[in-house]
């Protein structure tokens, strides 16, 4: 991977962003379905909504710097665990391999949470109110539905010890 800078490093920024946003809805869409923990399963169908319109937002914004969501290293690498855990959850329906796959959607979630801080930096730094509106909206909204997921997982993981 070559270094970026500049212009080219906020399109990179941006790509990652929207690569593990479509992540993230497409793991939520499953497991807003399919996860055996019906409080849990509700905490996701709420992310769910707001995450859909935060990866259209993610989308306008970035097309301005020329992103499409392009899947490099890291978003790669995330979106290919991601789809492992669900597709053996989904096949296995084992508890702890359920655990497993909210485990990684909150990983994706947390990772968001770091993007939309480097966002908001680059949006200040840019004089760029409207994405730094959007990035501090988007920050606040992946801290709580990381919490939500992660009181989530720790119940679950009680649930699971005690079986």
């Amino acid at each position: 991977m070559s270094a970026k800078t500049g212009e080219e490093f906020i399109k990179h920024e941006f790509d990652e962003a929207i690569a593990v946003q479509r992540s993230i809805v497409d793991a939520e869409t499953t497991l807003a379905e399919s996860h055996p923990v019906s409080s849990a399963k509700a905490s996701i169908n709420q992310a769910l909504k707001r995450d859909r319109s935060y990866l259209q937002e993610l989308q306008t914004l970035g097309s301005k710097h020329g992103a499409t969501g392009e899947v490099e290293d890291v978003a790669g690498g995330l979106k290919s665990l991601m789809e492992e855990t669900l597709q053996t959850a989904s096949s296995e329906g084992a508890d702890s391999d359920y655990y497993e796959a909210h485990a990684v959607l909150l990983n994706l979630k947390r990772k968001q949470m770091d993007s939309a801080g480097g966002m908001l930096k680059i949006a200040r730094d840019q004089k760029d109110a409207k994405l730094r509106d959007a990035a501090k909206e988007f920050e606040r909204a992946q801290k709580t539905t990381s919490k939500d997921l992660a009181t989530e997982l720790a119940l679950y993981a009680v649930r699971i010890a005690k079986a």
